[in-house]
């Protein structure tokens, strides 16, 4: 096992950026969580007179500031606008000043964020301005504003990255899966520094419209804060979430050699399909057990060692326990493992969902302290493991972070205190 280890380079997490309705710093986003509140809220950014729900985790309060050019903020789709704040703002935290940036190899520094849904802001308001008012008015921005691949392209170019750059899209599970790419790169040799995670905005009429159609979402109208409770009896669907969740990894040679802050490392990844429904997971679990004992056998680690899992529990019927059921098949003692939901507070980040998720896992190690799921008032029986539901100090050995989306696609991370 040893002489295994030593074959692959070390990888550890030196930075961090987040934008979501709990904030747009770390701290602040960390802090919000810890404290058990909700970002839930009722939609007033559009009428929602005619949707079964009206509420959601929608940003009321994001400015670009300096980080992006004006002109260009006012004009591109908003989850570009969150890949380029949230990615700026974790060079920032690996302390990658302006002068740093311009002694790194830039051919060896890349960019791989992803997004479920991209630019579906630009795509409807272009749909709506050909019918209304013709082709002749279409803005020329409406292609390259509507492409998963903009956020990290338009990122790279700010920043001079030449190296690995495109998008990875697999719905829900999309940020973790770029994690792991990105990861890749390093391990190959083909970069030394990634910016990665993922971002989405897909909180608009036809965003809605289309979650509402395929009854996915909660409608707990009246009380939008306790819409999004995973693993209780009560819960009606999920919540919609927006957002950005980037992270800097890079390899430790290259962390150690400029004196970067390392805040955590990843130990691996593991992907899988459940080959099985459009929407619906499996419910004996049998792909999402095959994903995390890919990312265990990845990380090199034995199940026994994982005592933390931020879970994708999204607070539907038929995911939430079918993750549990995933779970036990790994993890044989449930009650020594503490597992959260940050969507229980954020909602679902679809496409984000990874990175933001990320972010929460890295401060747990970070911090010495989990945040609590909240809204769990009547846990579902066999849930087992331990569910804190207020902030709690723990000290991680190995933590697990899922991801699943529509399509069956399976992706989860292992992360780990930095040892030197």
């Amino acid at each position: 096992m040893d002489k295994e280890k030593t074959k692959k380079k070390r990888i550890v997490i030196t930075g961090m950026g987040v934008v979501s309705c709990l904030g747009h710093e770390v701290d602040t986003y960390y802090q919000n969580l810890l404290a058990g509140k909700s970002g839930i809220t009722t939609i007033t950014e559009f009428s929602c007179d005619q949707f079964p729900t009206k509420f959601a985790g929608i940003i009321k309060d994001f400015d670009p500031g300096n980080y992006i050019d004006k002109k260009q903020a006012r004009r591109v789709d908003k989850f570009i606008g969150y890949t380029m704040v949230a990615g700026k703002k974790a060079l920032e935290m690996a302390s990658i000043t302006p002068d740093v940036l311009e002694k790194l190899d830039k051919k060896k520094c890349g960019v791989l964020v992803g997004s479920g849904m991209g630019g579906m802001g630009v795509f409807a308001e272009g749909v709506e301005t050909l019918v209304t008012e013709g082709f002749r008015r279409v803005t020329p921005f409406f292609v390259p504003y509507i492409l998963t691949n903009m956020g990290g392209a338009l990122l790279a170019i700010d920043i001079g990255f030449m190296g690995p750059n495109y998008s990875i899209s697999t719905a829900c599970a999309t940020a973790n899966y770029s994690i792991i790419s990105a990861a890749e790169h390093i391990r190959r040799g083909e970069a030394d520094l990634m910016l990665c995670g993922g971002a989405e905005a897909a909180i608009i009429p036809m965003g809605l419209a289309g979650f509402c159609a395929c009854k996915a979402l909660s409608k707990r109208n009246e009380e939008p804060t306790k819409a999004s409770r995973p693993w209780d009896m009560g819960r009606d669907g999920f919540v919609m979430g927006e957002g950005a969740g980037i992270l800097v990894i890079e390899s430790l040679e290259h962390a150690l050699a400029r004196g970067a802050p390392i805040l955590a490392e990843y130990l691996g990844g593991g992907l899988s399909c459940d080959a099985h429904h459009m929407t619906e997971p499996r419910s004996d679990g049998e792909g999402v057990a095959l994903c995390i004992q890919n990312a265990l056998k990845d990380a090199q680690i034995q199940s026994d060692e994982v005592n933390y899992i931020n879970a994708h529990a999204t607070s539907t019927l038929a995911g939430d326990m079918a993750e549990i059921n995933a779970l036990k098949k790994v993890f044989k003692n449930p009650s020594s493992i503490k597992i959260n939901s940050t969507k229980s507070m954020i909602g679902h980040l679809l496409g984000a969902s990874g990175g933001v998720e990320a972010v929460a896992t890295v401060k747990a190690i970070t911090d010495g302290i989990i945040h609590p799921t909240i809204n769990l008032e009547n846990p579902e029986p066999g849930l087992e493991f331990d569910v804190p539901t207020k902030a709690t100090k723990m000290k991680i050995n190995k933590a697990l972070s899922n991801s699943f989306g529509f399509g069956g696609h399976n992706a989860s991370i292992v992360l780990a205190p930095y040892n030197p």
